[in-house]
C-alpha cells in the first residue's frame, strides 16, 4: 500500500516476461505484451505481425523495423499511415531513411510541434493515408473478439507471439474469403 508500482519493483509470479504498461491516461497499469501489425492499404491483409515486451517506445521501434523490412521487399517507395503517437522526429527520420513516406497524424499540441511538415501533408496521398489507417482497428477488433487475444492463456513472449501470428493468419484467411466473394 502506498508504494508506486513499476517494472523494477513488481514482477508477475506466473509470467516473468510480461511488463506493467499503462495504455492511456486515467487507466491503471496492467501486465501485458504489445502486439504490432502492419497491413496493406488496398485489401486490409496483414503483412507482418510481432509481439514485444511492453514499454514506452516498443510501438515506434517495432514499426520502424517492420517498415524497413517491407520497404526492402517492395523495392520501391511505400507509405505508412499512423496515429499521433508516431509523430516523433526519430520515427519520421527512420521512415524517410528507409524510403517510406510517413503519413503520420500531426501532433501539433506537443512541445516542439509536429515532425511532419508541408512537404508531406500537401499531397492528396496524405489524406488517403489518414483515412486508411483506421483499417488496422478492424484487425485488432477481429483478433480480440474472434481470435482470443484479448486475454491470452499462454505465458512467455515466444508462446504469445506464436498465438498472435496464428490469429493474424486466420484473419488473413477470413479476409481473403471475403475478397474472393466480392471478386466472383
Amino acid at each position: 500500500r502506498g508504494e508506486k508500482r513499476s517494472n523494477d519493483t513488481h514482477e508477475s509470479s506466473t509470467d516473468t516476461q510480461a511488463r506493467l504498461f499503462r495504455k492511456s491516461c486515467g487507466t491503471g497499469a496492467v501486465l501485458c505484451y504489445m502486439g504490432h501489425v502492419l497491413t496493406d492499404n488496398r485489401h486490409g491483409l496483414v503483412v507482418n505481425a510481432q509481439v514485444t515486451q511492453a514499454n514506452g517506445t516498443a510501438e515506434r521501434n517495432t514499426a520502424a523495423q517492420m517498415l524497413a523490412d517491407a520497404a526492402r521487399v517492395a523495392g520501391t517507395s511505400i507509405s505508412v499511415g499512423a496515429d499521433k503517437n508516431y509523430d516523433t522526429s526519430g520515427f519520421v527520420a527512420t521512415c524517410r531513411a528507409n524510403n517510406v513516406t510517413p503519413h503520420v497524424a500531426q501532433n501539433v499540441g506537443r512541445a516542439g510541434g509536429s515532425a511532419i511538415d508541408a512537404r508531406t501533408t500537401r499531397w492528396p496521398g496524405y489524406a488517403i493515408g489518414q483515412r486508411k489507417r483506421k483499417c488496422i482497428e478492424q484487425v485488432f477488433g477481429w483478433s480480440k473478439a474472434v481470435g482470443r487475444i484479448r486475454q491470452v492463456m499462454y505465458r512467455g513472449l515466444k508462446r504469445v507471439d506464436q498465438l498472435f501470428l496464428l490469429t493474424q493468419a486466420a484473419y488473413n484467411l477470413t479476409r481473403m474469403r471475403t475478397l474472393a466473394a466480392r471478386a466472383a
